[in-house]
């Protein structure tokens, strides 16, 4: 699974939301390392309701623009409980590996 579609879902999992909103949850979640063009979000939802792991809530006008929310599926939480499992036995043999050289897994920000 992408880091993409990672993010995506995990924005999901709380709450339908629409397009923009998905954007500016995806640069919280991952502290503006990823900020996803809109081309690209709707590439990766596209995927995800094929998947089966998203689908349209609902549509709303605002301001004169359609708004077009999205939520997780029951399939896309099982999707996302399975990749945070993949991801943090990386996590931990990456880490375990580190301590084994006396290096820290991650550095605190300053």
């Amino acid at each position: 699974m992408s880091e993409q579609t990672f993010l995506v879902l995990t924005a999901l999992a709380e709450e339908p939301l629409h397009g923009y909103a998905i954007v500016q949850a995806v640069e919280q979640l991952s502290e503006g390392r990823m900020v996803l063009r809109v081309g690209t979000l709707y590439g990766v939802l596209d995927r995800l309701v094929a998947d089966g792991f998203a689908e349209r809530d609902r549509e709303e006008v605002h301001q004169g623009r359609l708004r077009r929310y999205y939520k997780l599926t029951d399939s896309g939480v099982r999707a996302l409980q399975a990749e945070v499992a993949r991801l943090s036995a990386n996590v931990r043999a990456a880490s375990a590996v580190l301590r084994g050289r006396g290096v820290q897994a991650w550095a605190n920000k300053a």
